[in-house]
């Protein structure tokens, strides 16, 4: 089965970095191939809804993020390892959340892929 693992959360103070990972598994079995699947960042803070963080799009490598993160993060992949990133720098207290990533299936648009989600904390 399909899995997404995140990691790389944690505590950092205001205007720091973190870099996040994803790492795919499974996708094969699924008859999914990770540098055919455009690959998503989310993040859902206590009593928020969850946000759209940042996308890459499989094949031509297009990157986009929502508003409040345009400037300071980077989302990136690394194909070889079926390992999606989202670098954040300059973090801020508002950044505080769980952090997921995810995947649409290219076979069928109604499936979906989640991560169990990472903790990210920037204190004050």
């Amino acid at each position: 089965q399909v899995q997404l693992v995140e990691s790389g959360g944690g505590v950092v103070q205001s205007g720091g970095s973190l870099r996040l990972s994803c790492t795919a598994s499974g996708f094969a079995a699924a008859g999914l191939t990770f540098s055919r699947q455009s690959m998503h960042w989310y993040r859902q803070a206590p009593e928020k809804e969850r946000e759209f963080v940042a996308s890459i799009i499989s094949g031509v490598g297009d990157t986009y993020y929502g508003d409040s993160v345009k400037g300071r993060f980077t989302i990136s992949r690394d194909d070889a390892n079926n390992t999606a990133y989202l670098q954040m720098n300059n973090l801020k207290p508002e950044d505080t959340a769980v952090y997921y990533c995810t995947t649409r299936s290219r076979l069928n648009r109604q499936v979906a892929y989640w991560g169990q989600g990472t903790q990210v904390t920037v204190s004050s």
